[in-house]
């Protein structure tokens, strides 16, 4: 069942999707070869929690951390370690919040310092994807619409491997509800759109093939051949004409911008 919003609310989870672009722009201004990814972690947790909030994610499932921290060839549900980052790793980072009785879920890509051209094209080309999914996140299409939008340019522009196992999805008073949105699929088809309706688009996209599996921690996801993985997130509200963007790229990239170990110039 797929579960409309009020417009209060959609305000209320905008309230929560915007405290966790925030929060990414928190692990922005720290993130640096040299700190583990469990430090970015209990940051953020705290970042959530100083703001009235819980993460989203951790006991979900009993996941135990704030934070899926995914690593080069770490697609997602990457976990926290205490293993140090280095220059050259691209970092995805994807953080929920609940605050209000509603959930806000968003992911961004980092990396640290140079990179080499096709990843820096790969980071470029699977945010633009998302943007141009959410264009078509419109009242009157359908979910189809989304995944078309999103595979054809990466997958069949680029040749990259987009997972198909791993899905956007609804969102609301519960962290994953009905719609599931794929990153793959075929224009007019899948559920339709309508006003009220609150999805989470993340493309999830490699660099090489589609295939993954799961690492022996149970939750990492890992690119079958070893080569790095993007995936960037917002969360949505469907409207007449044009999406509402719930959460915000805008203070993550002000702080991308500003560190110094951070290559933003894809």
């Amino acid at each position: 069942m797929i579960h409309y919003k009020s417009k209060a609310e959609i305000e209320l989870m905008r309230e929560s999707s915007l405290l966790v672009s925030k929060t990414l722009a928190e692990v922005a201004k720290i993130i640096r070869p040299g700190i583990s990814t469990l430090e970015l972690d209990k940051i953020a947790e705290q970042f959530i929690r100083d703001h009235g909030a819980t993460p989203s994610f951790k006991g979900y499932q009993d996941f135990p951390f704030a934070c899926c921290i995914s690593v080069n060839d770490a697609v997602v549900h990457g976990f926290p370690t205490k293993d140090i980052l280095k220059e050259g790793d691209i970092v995805s980072v994807d953080v929920g919040v609940y605050k209000n009785n509603f959930h806000g879920d968003s992911a961004y890509t980092f990396a640290l310092n140079e990179i080499t051209p096709e990843v820096k094209q790969l980071l470029s080309i699977t945010k633009s994807s998302l943007l141009k999914g959410i264009e078509k996140a419109t009242h009157g299409n359908r979910v189809g619409d989304i995944s078309f939008a999103v595979q054809f340019a990466t997958e069949k522009e680029h040749g990259y491997g987009v997972v198909r196992e791993l899905v956007g999805h609804g969102i609301g008073r519960h962290l994953h509800e009905e719609p599931q949105v794929p990153n793959y699929g075929k224009r007019g088809t899948g559920a339709k759109l309508k006003e009220g309706m609150v999805i989470a688009i993340e493309p999830m996209i490699n660099l090489g093939t589609k295939n993954i599996f799961h690492d022996k921690d149970g939750w990492t996801i890992r690119t079958e051949d070893a080569q790095p993985s993007a995936h960037y997130e917002h969360t949505i509200c469907i409207q007449r004409g044009k999406a509402d963007v719930l959460s915000s790229f805008v203070d993550i990239e002000i702080a991308e911008k500003a560190n110094p170990y951070l290559f933003s110039d894809y």
